[in-house]
């Protein structure tokens, strides 16, 4: 198409034209040498309607009127799942709050050697090692001469029905054998006899032979403070025992007197001790 300009005579300081088209009607206009050519319509609005009349403020929250808006029914996007260190929502992410100095209420601090987690790095109660087989003596020739030859004596006294055999063994004074736990006794042979099931000390004579004829243990061997202890059950876990050996302490005690001691904790029998110089340490029961 072709155009023509006419330029309009004026006596202002700013020349104004106008260019028309070949049947007359102006298509732009001319300011002080600037061509000013309107812009066509926007897409989807009136010709000569304005995305915002004169005084109006956009908001600037608004896209602009160019964008394509996504339709209403569009799907909403998946939900992002937070790997760590990420927030949970889909929004802005907040700024992170400064570290409390401070315990929270009700945290419990670690002892001094205590795990994290409030677990203790050693047991409060170490439970006692189970008797190994092996510490089990039953050979009496490997036993110190007097130990052996004690051990004999007490024997021989206890077949013989005769516990007044045992007066000579039974030392008093200041290294007394022990015969209670409640503290001395006035006379040895009476108080074993009023601890037997019969008048005659005849049942304290034959645990005493039970208990020698059983096997025995070494407390702190080859030291001057080491001890010979009949029977072995004295320093044996009771629910560790295998059945050979709960065969030999059915030999001395009931099954009866065995669960007692399983509730127990302990054997706590009849027991007794040699020095290595064959000294009777003690003979007594309980624990």
């Amino acid at each position: 198409m072709a155009f023509c300009v006419r330029l309009l005579a004026s006596g202002h300081a700013s020349a104004l034209s106008q260019i028309v088209d070949d049947d007359g009607n102006a298509t732009g206009e001319i300011r002080d040498g600037i061509v000013a050519v309107p812009l066509p319509p926007l897409p989807g609005t009136e010709e000569g309607a304005s995305p915002a009349q004169e005084g109006e403020t956009l908001d600037p929250s608004r896209p602009d009127e160019d964008t394509p808006l996504p339709p209403t029914d569009a799907a909403p996007p998946p939900p992002v799942t937070p790997t760590a260190g990420e927030p949970a929502s889909n929004g802005p992410a907040e700024e992170p709050e400064e570290p409390s100095l401070e315990e929270p209420s009700g945290a419990a601090t670690p002892e001094a050697g205590e795990a994290p987690g409030g677990s203790s790095t050693e047991s409060s109660a170490v439970e006692a090692e189970p008797l190994a087989t092996s510490k089990v003596r039953y050979n009496a020739e490997e036993l110190p001469r007097p130990v052996r030859d004690l051990r004999g004596r007490l024997m021989e006294i206890a077949r013989s029905g005769e516990i007044e055999g045992l007066r000579p063994y039974i030392e008093t004074g200041a290294e007394e054998t022990v015969l209670s736990f409640g503290g001395s006794v006035d006379d040895p042979i009476e108080f074993l006899k009023a601890s037997s099931g019969d008048d005659d000390g005849i049942e304290i004579l034959a645990i005493l032979l039970e208990l020698l004829e059983a096997g025995h243990v070494v407390l702190e061997p080859e030291t001057e403070n080491a001890l010979y202890i009949w029977p072995y059950f004295a320093q044996a876990r009771l629910d560790q025992l295998t059945k050979p050996q709960k065969v030999e302490l059915f030999e001395i005690v009931t099954a009866g007197d065995y669960q007692m001691m399983l509730e127990f904790g302990a054997y706590n029998f009849y027991r007794l001790g040699i020095t290595p110089e064959g000294r009777l340490a003690y003979f007594v029961a309980g624990d």
